[in-house]
């Protein structure tokens, strides 16, 4: 297993000096978002100012850019990089897609699909110089000319990973991806049960199976070494954890624990404009069953135990704090390799 971490920062001037004290830190990746900062830039920072971290989206957004132009941006990053790009790809849900990239979102698991066998073609015409000829039911490309092909690079396999939590998103992963970015949202046996099996599905289609992709988990943690640091740590996870579990796209795990009229009392309080009320609803026994509460010793060891035989990379949710000592969390990745 490897230990990765969510790089914060995202401004590319900061993500540097960020990406530089993770490589310090000794972790393995560190990974960008895309929310109110693009997810390349910063990684474009980290790539040119450090030289073995592994660098990757969790999540770029698919749709809201066309398969040539995320194409360029993983071709330029892995050839930066030196080959340690990972492009993570996710949906996002309609209303975002349609209503703020103002772009189709139909068939979400079939469209990312043929997005990916896309993006595979326009790289193989970039290393290759293969005629651009593929033509899918949401997707093509079928023009180009030598302007446009920036050209072949040493290290041309760029591993996808799909991010998902339905098992009909965990498929697409199995079938058509390198790895699967667990969603943070998640329990271990709904990752034992539902998604591990719905990936291993997905990957015997393409005459694989799950054990041959990476599977990426972002892990709510209970962090602190006081009382008082625990609980507000745990003030903010419970309200990232009403905030997803009231989306309909959850609904699946909370299912799976039999919590789904849970997901339909907090939409309701979500469309009611009370979102100060949301943390409270969340239940101690879901809280128990999607985090893990350590202290920073307990910490790297608690994840190789709880997650070992499950994934093969692994991070807390949250971005470390800029001033968090390099030492504490050098002492967590220690004790993650050790455990």
């Amino acid at each position: 297993m490897k230990i990765d971490a969510q790089l914060g920062g995202l401004y590319p001037h900061l993500a540097a000096g960020m990406a530089r004290r993770m490589e310090a830190m000794g972790f393995d990746a560190v990974w960008s978002f895309e929310a109110g900062h693009d997810p390349f830039l910063p990684l474009m920072a980290a790539a040119m100012s450090t030289e073995k971290l592994q660098i990757g989206t969790n999540i770029a957004v698919a749709f809201g850019r066309s398969p040539f132009a995320m194409a360029q941006a993983a071709w330029d990053l892995q050839q930066a990089s030196g080959g340690r790009f990972h492009l993570g790809l996710g949906t996002q849900v309609r209303a975002h897609v349609e209503r703020r990239y103002d772009m189709p979102f139909e068939h979400p698991a079939a469209r990312l699909t043929d997005y990916i066998r896309c993006l595979r073609a326009i790289f193989d015409n970039f290393q290759n110089g293969t005629k651009p000829a593929y033509e899918g039911p949401f997707y093509r490309f079928i023009l180009t000319n030598a302007a446009f092909n920036p050209g072949p690079i040493d290290q041309s396999h760029i591993p996808i990973y799909v991010a998902g939590v339905n098992p009909r998103m965990c498929r697409v992963a199995g079938e058509v991806a390198d790895g699967f970015h667990v969603h943070p949202m998640h329990s271990i046996t709904y990752l034992r049960d539902i998604v591990r099996p719905a990936v291993d599905e997905g990957a015997r289609m393409a005459g694989k199976s799950v054990d041959d992709l990476d599977l990426h988990a972002s892990v709510f943690a209970v962090l602190g070494e006081t009382p008082a640091e625990r609980s507000a740590s745990e003030k903010q996870i419970r309200e990232q954890i009403a905030f997803y579990a009231s989306t309909p796209s959850y609904r699946a795990l909370l299912r799976h624990h039999g919590m789904e009229d849970l997901g339909k009392q907090l939409s309701q309080t979500m469309r009611a404009g009370e979102i100060d009320k949301m943390a409270a609803m969340v239940p101690d026994k879901l809280l128990a069953e999607v985090t893990i509460s350590a202290d920073y010793g307990q910490l790297g060891p608690l994840l190789r135990q709880r997650y070992d035989g499950l994934v093969q990379r692994i991070a807390t949710y949250y971005p470390i704090p800029n001033d968090e000592p390099v030492e504490r969390w050098a002492a967590v990745v220690k004790g993650f390799n050790t455990a």
